[in-house]
Parts: structure tokens; C-alpha cells; sequence
């Protein structure tokens, strides 16, 4: 791998090398602690969005691994409007080692690598969250083992960035996948048709409905997300009114398979999408799966930069 941009430039194999290694770092952090893999590596971070688990966890998989990473905020670089997005990758790749961006639009961090000669790792674009569902992964294969095949993740919500990468890594992996919301909240169909033809390599099933009961039988992971990510704020209160049908609650949860679990990639908006009584559960994965984001952008790490 040259850059980690979105779990569809990688291959299955190379899915499963990165949760290999991921589940290898994170063993051996629960030693006693990580050999310095990347002594006198420093990560650039780029943020227009702000993130607690994004920025803190990459942080301390640097300095786990030996290295450190250089936080930069939306106002230091202002970035495609104080100076071209083009030119702040061939600036910023002469000081740093490997440059993660956080951004609104997804071209952004296409054009970073184009421009840079250094590694550049997607941390969240409109388009898809590849470390976020790498890490989702990781904490799948913990929960339910290698072998994905049968296996049914449902996404309960809106087609969003996350979704994308979620039906990326299944349709790779053999996991069967559904998505379900109303209509009008689809993944949309470039997505769609890109996960169709990974799923027809892997022999994953794909669905895409707008009845929950449906879409929750027989899950063996259950995840949602906000209704309205950051960017969607003028449409909140309409999407409140149109998800309320696809709340994740206990009514819900009831209706997948006993031993489901439930994920959410956080911040949770508690009484919107999931509630309390979901989220603080006996099926909640949600602290294991934000864990998860440190070890999985180790191996994220370490694959780029070794």
C-alpha cells in the first residue's frame, strides 16, 4: 500500500494482513507495551473536522510505536483556501514521514496523495472513514472470529461515510451486508455497485431495505451512526422526524440474533439513533470498537511506513 485512502483500494488479503497485524500490535501493547516500530517517524495530522477518537488515537499509536505525531488545526492551514491543497502536500511531505487528513470533501485527501511524497492516510472524508471501519472489523473478528461467511452486519441509518466503508470491508471479507433507512437515505449507487462487484468475488449477500424488523433479523452485528454528521446541521431537525422509525432500542436489538452486538462509531447522539439502555448494554461493543481505532491505525502505521 501506498496511501490509505478508502477499504476498497485494498484487497481482501491485504484486509486481513492489517487486522493480523493490528490484532499482533494490540497484543503486544497488553504485554507491557509496543516496540518502537517507528522511532523518529512523525505523522503530520490535518484537521478541518474536530475528533476526539481520531486525533487522540492516532496520537498515542505514534508515541505507543516510538514516533510522534504533529497536530495541525483547521485554522493553521485553512486548507485549499490560505493555500492550494496541492501545495500544502508538497510542503508539508518534506518535514513529515506520513500525513493524515481529516476533511470535509473527499477529493481533498485524493489530492494530497497525488501531490505527496509521503504516505497519506484518509482519517474521515464525505465519501468514507476507512480507519474507523478497519477498526470495526477488528472488533468483529474479536467478537465473532475469522470466518465472516453467513455472518450478516446491518447498518441501521443513514447511507453515510461510514456505511460505504463498512460495505467495503464486508463485501471484501464475505460478511454479509444490509442497510436500512428511509428512503431518500441510500448509499448511493456508485457505492452500491462497487460493493456488489466485491461481494460477487467474496460470495457476500447484499441488501438494501427500508424495513428495520427485516434488516435486524438475523443480525449478528447491529450498527448505527448519527442521523446528521457534521456539515448536516441545517438538516438535523428534518432527519430527527425521518430516522426516528430506525432508532436503535432495545424493541430492535431484540429482534437480531441473542448473542448481537452493537456498534456505533461515537459520538452518539443518546435518545436519537441509540439509546441509553442499547448503548450501555449487555450486546454494546461500542468501548472495544473505540479502543479498536488505536490499533488498527497502528497497523495502519506501521504497513505505510515500515
Amino acid at each position: 500500500m501506498k496511501h490509505f485512502l478508502s477499504l476498497a483500494d485494498c484487497s481482501a488479503d491485504e484486509l486481513r494482513n492489517l487486522l493480523d497485524l493490528a490484532i499482533a500490535l494490540k497484543e503486544e501493547w497488553k504485554r507491557g507495551g509496543n516496540r518502537p516500530l517507528l522511532l523518529n517517524k512523525t505523522l503530520g495530522m490535518i484537521f478541518q473536522k474536530p475528533s476526539l477518537r481520531t486525533r487522540v488515537s492516532f496520537d498515542m499509536a505514534m508515541i505507543h510505536l516510538g514516533g510522534q505525531a504533529l497536530y495541525l488545526s483547521p485554522n493553521e492551514i485553512q486548507l485549499g483556501q490560505r493555500e492550494s491543497v496541492a501545495d500544502v502536500a508538497r510542503v508539508l511531505s518534506r518535514y513529515v514521514d506520513a500525513i493524515m487528513a481529516r476533511v470535509f470533501a473527499h477529493s481533498d485527501v485524493v489530492t494530497l496523495a497525488e501531490y505527496s511524497r509521503v504516505p497519506v492516510i484518509n482519517g474521515l472524508s464525505d465519501y468514507s472513514h476507512p480507519c474507523q471501519g478497519l477498526a470495526d472489523f477488528l472488533t468483529i473478528v474479536e467478537k465473532k472470529g475469522w470466518d465472516l461467511r453467513g455472518r450478516k452486519l446491518t447498518f441501521v441509518g443513514d447511507g453515510n461515510n461510514v456505511a460505504t466503508s463498512l460495505l467495503f470491508a464486508a463485501a471484501r471479507l464475505g460478511m454479509d451486508f444490509t442497510i436500512v433507512g428511509p428512503p431518500g437515505y441510500e448509499l448511493p449507487a456508485d457505492v452500491w455497485a462497487l460493493g456488489q462487484r466485491f461481494a460477487a468475488e467474496s460470495g457476500s449477500r447484499l441488501t438494501a431495505t427500508h424495513d428495520p424488523a427485516e434488516a435486524v433479523t438475523g443480525a449478528d452485528v447491529l450498527y448505527t451512526d448519527v442521523w446528521a454528521s457534521m456539515g448536516q446541521e441545517a438538516e438535523a431537525a428534518e432527519r430527527a422526524r425521518i430516522f426516528q422509525p430506525y432508532q436503535l432500542n432495545g424493541r430492535l436489538v431484540a429482534q437480531a440474533r441473542p448473542d448481537v452486538i452493537v456498534m456505533h462509531c461515537l459520538p452518539a447522539h443518546r435518545g436519537q439513533e441509540i439509546t441509553d439502555e442499547v448503548a450501555d448494554g449487555p450486546h454494546s461493543a461500542l468501548w472495544e470498537q473505540a479502543e479498536n481505532r488505536m490499533h488498527a491505525q497502528k497497523a495502519i502505521l506501521v504497513e505505510l511506513l515500515r
